[in-house]
C-alpha cells in the first residue's frame, strides 16, 4: 500500500514539459522528488509537501522518485470556468484514485474535434507500430525519419507503464518531432485525450494528421517474470485494434543481445506472446538484416511459428546507425544504450523504416 512521508522541498533541481524535479528533506534525509504541477500546483522552496515513497522505498520502477501527492498549505485554485472546452470534459483518468484527473476527451460533446470523430470509421491503410516499451520510441522515429524524414507521426501512448505522460523526458525531447501524443485509457497528459487505443489511433489519423502511428506504453513496464505476467502483452490489443481499424499494423520486436535475462535474449518472449498469442489478425514483423550471425539464427528459429499468421519482412539496416546516434534524445533501454544494446534498437529502427516503406 501507500507508504507517506512528509518533507519541505529543499531545491527545485530541474523542470520539463509537465514535471518538476525536487529535493525534500525529510525524517529519512534528502529524497529525489517528482511533482506534476497540473495535478498538484507549482512547487516551490519551503513548501511542504506529501509524498508517496513506496516504490522508491522497495526499489521499484518510478525512476527513483519519491511522488508529491499534495502541497497541503497551499493548495491550488481549482481550474477557471473561462469558457474554454478544455475545462468542460468529463473523461476521468486513473479513476478512483486520489489524484484521478478530469480531462476533454477527442471524442467527447464539447471537444472541438467532435464532428470529425463522429464520422472516423477508418486508418485508411495508415502503417501503425506497435512496440513493446517506451524506449524503442525514439529509434522507431529514427528509423521513419531516415527514409521519409518530412512524414507526419502521432504517439498514441498506452497504460501498461507510467500513467502521465508528463513523466517521460523523452517525450519531451521529441516535442517538434512529433506531431503530437495522444493518451489512452488511463494514461493522461498528451497533447489529446482518449479513452481506447481505437479511437486514440482515429484521432491521431484524422484529427492530428498521421501518416503512422506509433503504439507503446509510457516509462515503465509491469512484469513479474511470468509467461503471461507483463503489461507489454497488450501489443497483441493493439495490433488487433489498428487491424480492425483498416490500418497496416507493423510490429517492432523486441529483440536483445545485451539483456542478461534469458527470456528477453534473442526475441524476448514478450513479443512471442504478444505477437504470437494475443495478435489475431495479421501484422508485418520487421526483422533487421546484418545481425551477428549466432543471433540472427536464434531470431529466425524463434520467429518462425509466427510466419503462419504475420508476414515476417527483412529490412535492409543500412544508414540506421548513423540515423539512430542522431536521434533528438539519448537512447536508453533497462540501462542501456545503443551500443551496449545495438540489436534493441537496430530491431526498433527497422520496423520504423518499414512503416515509412508502407507509405
Amino acid at each position: 500500500m501507500v507508504r507517506w512521508r512528509s518533507g519541505t522541498v529543499q531545491a527545485i533541481r530541474r523542470t520539463w514539459h509537465g514535471a518538476a524535479e525536487l529535493d525534500v528533506a525529510t525524517d529519512d534525509g534528502v529524497l529525489r522528488a517528482l511533482a506534476y504541477p497540473a495535478l498538484v500546483g507549482e512547487p516551490r522552496v519551503g513548501d511542504r509537501v506529501l509524498l508517496n515513497v513506496g516504490a522508491l522505498v522497495m526499489g521499484l520502477g518510478t525512476g527513483g522518485y519519491a511522488l508529491v501527492v499534495a502541497i497541503p498549505d497551499r493548495l491550488p485554485e481549482d481550474p477557471a470556468d473561462d469558457g474554454t472546452t478544455r475545462e468542460r470534459g468529463h473523461l476521468v483518468k486513473a479513476r478512483y484514485t486520489p489524484l484521478q484527473a478530469i480531462r476533454l476527451g477527442v471524442d467527447e460533446e464539447a471537444s472541438p474535434h467532435r464532428a470529425i470523430m463522429e464520422a472516423a470509421v477508418s486508418l485508411d491503410g495508415m502503417p501503425v507500430v506497435t512496440a513493446d516499451l517506451h524506449s524503442a520510441l525514439p529509434a522507431i522515429l529514427a528509423g521513419i525519419r531516415a527514409d521519409k524524414p518530412k512524414t507526419t507521426i502521432v504517439y498514441v501512448m498506452t497504460d501498461g507503464g507510467a500513467l502521465p505522460a508528463w513523466f517521460s523526458r523523452t517525450l519531451d525531447g521529441l516535442r517538434g518531432h512529433l506531431a503530437g501524443t495522444i493518451t489512452t485509457g488511463q494514461a493522461f497528459g498528451g497533447d489529446l485525450e482518449a479513452s481506447t487505443v481505437h479511437t486514440g489511433l482515429l484521432a491521431a489519423r484524422h484529427v492530428l494528421g498521421a501518416e503512422v502511428a506509433i503504439v507503446a506504453q509510457g516509462p515503465g513496464n509491469l512484469g513479474t517474470g511470468t509467461p503471461w505476467g507483463f503489461s507489454g502483452v497488450a501489443l497483441g490489443e493493439a495490433v488487433n485494434a489498428a487491424a480492425i481499424l483498416g490500418g497496416r499494423p507493423v510490429g517492432s520486436l523486441r529483440v536483445s543481445d545485451g539483456d542478461g535475462r534469458p527470456r528477453h535474449r534473442g526475441v524476448s518472449h514478450h513479443s512471442l506472446t504478444a505477437y504470437g498469442k494475443v495478435a489475431l489478425l495479421p501484422a508485418d514483423l520487421p526483422v533487421p538484416d546484418g545481425l551477428e550471425p549466432r543471433l540472427a539464427a536464434e531470431i529466425d528459429a524463434a520467429l518462425a511459428p509466427l510466419g503462419a499468421r504475420h508476414r515476417l519482412v527483412r529490412v535492409p539496416v543500412d544508414g540506421l546507425d548513423e540515423a539512430l546516434r542522431a536521434s533528438p534524445v539519448g537512447l536508453s533501454t533497462m540501462g542501456r544504450g545503443l551500443d551496449q544494446d545495438k540489436a534493441y534498437f537496430l530491431a526498433a529502427a527497422a520496423a520504423g523504416r518499414h512503416a515509412a516503406a508502407l507509405l
